[in-house]
């Protein structure tokens, strides 16, 4: 069994095991999480949301809060002496997938 589930703005597919990697989740490590706006379930009696399936959340255990690598973000406009150079590294958090129930 397979569940989509939608968190920080982005999708996931995820079964029993998974290892993903999510923007930040507030918690610590060891800690767990219960997603709620699962968008699909597959498997045997695949289920669609129109947008979430009802009563369907999937639990993930917190493994890490790491962050990500640095992207630069460079900005020019030539000939106006105008240079921008600023850095930024993404806060996230790392689940391992527990859990997923269909609900009712």
């Amino acid at each position: 069994m397979f569940a989509i589930v939608k968190t920080g703005g982005k999708q996931y597919r995820v079964a029993v095991g998974d290892q993903i990697t999510v923007e930040r989740l507030e918690g610590d490590v060891g800690a767990e999480v219960a997603l709620s706006d699962v968008l699909a379930l597959g498997g045997e009696a695949p289920k669609v949301g129109t947008p979430t399936v009802h009563g369907a959340s999937v639990t993930a255990k917190i493994v890490q809060q790491p962050r990500g690598a640095k992207v630069i973000v460079f900005k020019k406009k030539r000939r106006k002496n105008y240079r921008r150079k600023r850095g930024h590294r993404q806060e996230l958090t790392v689940l391992k997938i527990q859990e997923i129930s269909a609900g009712a």
